[in-house]
């Protein structure tokens, strides 16, 4: 059942921020004021017919929704079983989902009185997006991102910087997502009374998770509508990338109440789930923990840390996942299953190359399940799947990885 607020009420918390066991408020005495002066704003903001408005004019006429939902017939045909159909938040502005909950997020901020928005990013397709809503709106930006993902995502670093974006290299420990995410909330200790923190997932402390998922529940209804109009019926699979888990929950939300839809998580096992510290699959080998301020299933190292990960999509290395995820799974609402960075590779190619679009190599995760499965499954069935971002940032990076496979 969807509520007025906007999301399915499976997954909205508590007065605690927890959903189920998972989630929750953070303790910091400082940024626990913070919080609640966030939370408090997107309260009211959602609550305002002003900010209804202005938000549906930018998502049309800014980001260019709705995105369309498109049949992949030929690559459908090549896998030779289910029909495959694409959410195409590529094609929104800036090329991902992300953009969708910046544009909420610098909302509230100005809202707030804020002069400037903080954030971390992995891919920068977030960075990018909320470089791009606050040079719309007039505010300053400030993106920390690991060395190692600014020199796998160059071109979206130089989106950032002709935007206006200060970028902050972070090197410490693995330098990727969970790193920048460290560096970024010290940076945001130190501003708090003019600074607003944009996470860029559906994670942290509440009430991040809720309000994140908000913004991205645009995705689920628009598909819902969209897969009943072209093919008569809901479709038997939908599916999405889970790094921290935005763009699968903003889909997911649409059809948490058909028991006849399949709810499917894609998670990266990188080289190998039993390869420790070589993968992300948080799902499938995580267990209940707490990481920056909020209870999730996490990838703990033998001193109980969170461990060492790998993917080779940067958006997607982090060894937490949001606790909406984290409290589906143990409902059994969603499953979680995972695809290789061998099979993320073959299923950017095959989208390229039969389809004429080159996927992200996060939404490439998604992709390579639902080749999978479509196998597996008659031509009478259908696999939705969000195909979170498009791959230009990728390129080069894929060239290098494929090298004379191409």
């Amino acid at each position: 059942m969807t509520t007025q607020h906007g999301l399915n009420a499976q997954i909205l918390p508590n007065d605690d921020g927890l959903f189920g066991q998972f989630g929750g408020k953070i303790g910091h005495p400082d940024l626990a004021r913070a919080m609640q002066e966030v939370e408090d704003g997107f309260r009211e903001m959602i609550k305002d017919p002003h900010f209804h408005s202005e938000m549906r004019d930018l998502l049309k006429n800014y980001v260019g929704r709705p995105s369309p939902v498109y049949h992949a017939a030929r690559l459908s045909e090549a896998c030779g079983g289910a029909q495959i159909y694409l959410k195409r938040e590529d094609l929104n502005h800036t090329g991902a989902h992300k953009i969708n909950h910046c544009l909420g997020e610098v909302l509230l901020a100005k809202r707030l009185g804020k002069r400037k928005v903080i954030a971390e990013t992995g891919a920068g397709q977030h960075g990018v997006a909320l470089a791009t809503a606050a040079a719309l709106m007039g505010l300053e930006c400030e993106i920390h991102m690991g060395v190692v993902d600014i020199a796998k995502e160059h071109p979206n670093v130089s989106r950032m910087k002709i935007l206006g974006c200060k970028v902050v290299p972070v090197s410490r420990g693995a330098a990727t997502l969970k790193e920048a995410v460290d560096s970024a909330f010290e940076s945001y200790m130190g501003q708090l009374d003019e600074a607003f923190f944009a996470i860029g997932s559906v994670v942290g402390p509440a009430p991040y998770p809720e309000m994140v998922a908000y913004f991205q529940s645009v995705v689920g209804h628009e598909a819902r509508a969209q897969i009943l109009e072209k093919t008569g019926r809901l479709p038997d699979v939908v599916c999405a990338c889970v790094g921290g888990g935005s763009n699968a929950i903003g889909l997911f939300n649409a059809f948490l109440d058909d028991a006849s839809v399949r709810i499917v998580g894609v998670e990266p096992a990188g080289e190998g789930v039993d390869v420790p510290g070589r993968h992300a699959a948080t799902m499938t080998r995580g267990v209940v923990g707490e990481i920056q301020g909020f209870k999730c299933y996490v990838l703990l190292d033998d001193d109980g840390e969170p461990s060492a990960v790998h993917s080779i999509a940067s958006g997607l290395d982090y060894p937490g996942v949001g606790p909406q995820h984290s409290n589906m799974k143990d409902m059994g609402i969603a499953s979680y299953e995972c695809a290789t960075d061998a099979e993320c590779l073959d299923a950017f190619l095959a989208l390229s190359r039969l389809e004429g679009i080159i996927p992200a190599l996060e939404s490439a995760h998604a992709v390579a399940y639902a080749m999978r499965e479509a196998a597996r499954l008659p031509a009478t069935s259908a696999i939705l799947v969000n195909l979170s971002g498009r791959g230009d940032k990728d390129i080069d990076f894929v060239l290098t990885k494929l090298g004379d496979k191409l």
